[in-house]
């Protein structure tokens, strides 16, 4: 192994943790955002929507982007982006400035998630073993990190920029020191050249784990940005209590990253994969029928063993069909396809849980999401690797495929 790989895979971890701890500082401190800015419980689901519509436009330009800008240099900048947006949502006081932040936020994050993603995808090819669930598995370790620290601001009652200054002023600089050594893939321009619609061109393929992604993060998106509101308002708990939930369930899911490389390796893509679905659908049962706080963190802790493993499966679902393709340049425009269907989860999932809970009954709410993991199982063949080729359940001795090391500022 050699060391720009080594030295790429840790720092590519590490960007992952940032965006983690950003994003579950934003997410598990929602009610206080509400409090701050006066937005009403009408008015909440079209801020929370606005984010993952900006998020996919950036997505979509990432596709653009990375045919002329290495996806290092893109994650480079537009993570200390999302980080000061961050802290302008809690530094800011009138609701224009609300709206500017989490538009910057949401447009930056989109980048962010697409150029790290096709780092992932791109450093797994080159190491010939599943190793994407250990970069998730970062993210959910800054989820962590995150949510307790919001935890720690709701308890001491801390306003949100006393909460937020400190972490953007340590991370920020860390990141752009750590983001001299990512590693980037190969150059697409050769396949770009030989397909006329270029490197993303006739990506039907790409159809079922597009349907995954968005069920995952409709699941995902439920959790984030209802299971406060959910623990509080319907199970009955404190405003500190329910910042936990999120927090138990990135533990589980830091826990199911941690060994899902491991699971992958032995049992397989679509075993693990399916076996993930079905413990989310348990969990939003047991979530649906909490009598009390303490059930439903169960259920949250079961959301998390379970919803772990799609999100990176799926991305390295995609990296590997394009490449059993013949075309490896093809790998970043899927992944930036793909990382649409993220939001596209996260723009169904918000609004739709919230207009439920509002119309009928959040637990109700709560099934919806059960239903609609189920139907990863319909698609879990599209995991299969092809016999013979990269992730088809052995390793290779070499590792040759990033032609790039860290770029320099």
């Amino acid at each position: 192994m050699t060391d720009v790989l080594r030295r790429g895979r840790a720092s590519l971890a590490f960007s992952f943790l940032v965006q983690g701890v950003a994003f579950a500082l934003l997410v598990t401190r929602i009610p206080a955002i509400q409090d701050r800015y006066g937005v009403s419980d009408a008015l909440l689901p079209a801020f929370l929507a606005a984010v993952p519509i900006l998020a996919g436009m950036g997505s979509v330009a990432t596709e653009r982007l990375v045919k002329r800008i290495p996806p290092s240099r893109l994650l480079r900048w537009s993570q200390p982006v999302v980080l000061l947006a961050l802290l302008g949502v809690g530094a800011g006081e009138r609701m224009a400035v609300l709206g500017v932040a989490l538009a910057a936020f949401g447009l930056a994050v989109g980048v962010l998630d697409a150029s790290m993603n096709m780092l992932g995808v791109s450093l797994q090819r080159a190491y010939g073993r599943s190793i994407m669930l250990s970069f998730h598995a970062a993210y959910s370790a800054g989820g962590i990190v995150g949510a307790s620290l919001a935890w720690v601001g709701a308890h001491w009652e801390l306003a949100l920029w006393v909460s937020y200054l400190p972490v953007v002023l340590l991370l920020l600089p860390a990141a752009l020191v750590g983001s001299r050594w990512y590693a980037d893939g190969p150059a697409a321009e050769e396949d770009t050249q030989e397909n006329g619609k270029g490197a993303g061109g006739g990506l039907k393929w790409l159809l079922p784990l597009c349907l995954v992604m968005t069920v995952a993060y409709i699941g995902d998106s439920t959790v984030s940005n209802w299971s406060a509101k959910y623990l509080q308002d319907v199970l009955g708990s404190s405003e500190q209590l329910a910042t936990v939930p999120y927090n138990v369930y990135m533990v589980t899911t830091l826990l199911g990253r941690a060994i899902g490389d491991v699971g992958v390796r032995r049992f397989g893509a679509v075993a693990v994969v399916r076996a993930g679905a079905l413990v989310a659908a348990v969990g939003f049962a047991v979530v649906a029928g909490a009598s009390g706080a303490w059930v439903g963190m169960l259920g949250f802790t079961l959301l998390g063993l379970g919803l772990c493993v799609l999100v990176p499966q799926t991305f390295a679902a995609a990296g590997r069909r394009a490449y059993e393709s013949g075309r490896p340049g093809a790998s970043d425009a899927a992944v930036a396809r793909l990382n649409v269907f993220n939001y596209v989860g996260f723009l169904i999932g918000s609004p739709l849980v919230g207009a439920l809970g509002d119309t009928w009954s959040y637990r109700g709410a709560m099934l919806v999401p059960m239903v609609l993991v189920l139907v990863t199982l319909v698609c879990a063949k599209s995991f299969a690797a092809q016999p013979d080729r990269y992730g088809g359940g052995h390793e290779r001795a070499r590792t040759a495929d990033v032609g790039r090391g860290g770029n320099g500022l």
